[in-house]
């Protein structure tokens, strides 16, 4: 981050991307505000609280109220730089069981987290007169679906868009608005579903990551949060618009022909 480094907000910063990104932030000298749905996940913010540098929003990422709390709580600690749209939600569903509306649902859940957090931060940019920075936390999948996922895929590839929309809206405001498209990144609660699993389902699932990637492994959270960080910073002051893919090379990756997969039933 900059001199001043000011003020980041982070929905669901509570575990993991979104919590290796505030603590990147925390240690970089940034204030962070961490959005997250439920409080004890937030948890590990106790000595950032204590030092005033942290503040944590418990609510609904996705609810303008919540965003407006989260972008109050920002101005207690000083001025609002940047905003992570982070939140996601992993339910999959099959169109033709679930039915549209059903669907629909899942999409928004996804997606209106990046409206509501997105539109708190340009106003709040507007209102400091602050050239602020958005970044979006989108997927692989947003280009390459995966099967099964179609509200996954379906809500990532709008925020992509949504990404792209906002930098030609408010780039004549000064704010910078970019996207990391994430690979198969490895977290907390990977790593407790892994640990639950027998020796055989671990090396099954590492066989998997290296064939999915490119470059053999899943990604760290840390290797993410490198990222925002990085488009976050003045050192990407001319950078908006942008898609970054921090996915080990997995979208870059073309489809085994030989590949089998179940249909579904």
């Amino acid at each position: 981050m900059d001199e001043d480094h000011g003020v980041v907000v982070v929905t669901g910063g509570g575990q993991g991307v979104g919590r290796a990104i505030a603590e990147r932030l925390l240690a970089d000298g940034a204030r962070v505000v961490v959005v997250e749905l439920c409080e004890g996940a937030a948890s590990w913010t106790g000595p950032a609280l204590e030092s005033d540098r942290a503040r944590v929003v418990v609510g609904d990422a996705g609810r303008d109220e919540v965003a407006a709390r989260a972008a109050g709580a920002a101005a207690e600690l000083g001025t609002l730089t940047g905003w992570v749209n982070n939140a996601a939600v992993f339910r999959d569903a099959w169109l033709h069981e679930a039915g549209g509306e059903a669907v629909a649902d899942l999409i928004g859940a996804n997606l209106r987290p990046c409206l509501t957090g997105s539109a708190a931060a340009v106003r709040s940019f507007r209102a400091s007169g602050t050239a602020g920075a958005i970044v979006n936390v989108s997927s692989h999948q947003a280009r390459r679906a995966v099967s099964g996922a179609l509200p996954y895929a379906t809500a990532k590839a709008a925020v992509e868009g949504l990404t792209r929309a906002l930098a030609v809206d408010y780039g004549p405001w000064g704010v910078r608005v970019n996207a990391v498209a994430l690979g198969s990144i490895r977290t907390e609660r990977m790593d407790a579903l892994l640990a639950e699993g027998a020796e055989a389902d671990r090396t099954a699932f590492a066989r998997t990551m290296r064939g999915l990637h490119p470059l053999g492994r899943a990604g760290r959270a840390e290797e993410a949060a490198d990222v925002v960080a990085y488009l976050l910073s003045d050192q990407a002051s001319f950078v908006s618009g942008a898609v970054v893919p921090v996915d080990g090379g997995r979208a870059a990756q073309g489809p085994d022909p030989e590949a089998r997969r179940l249909e579904p039933g």
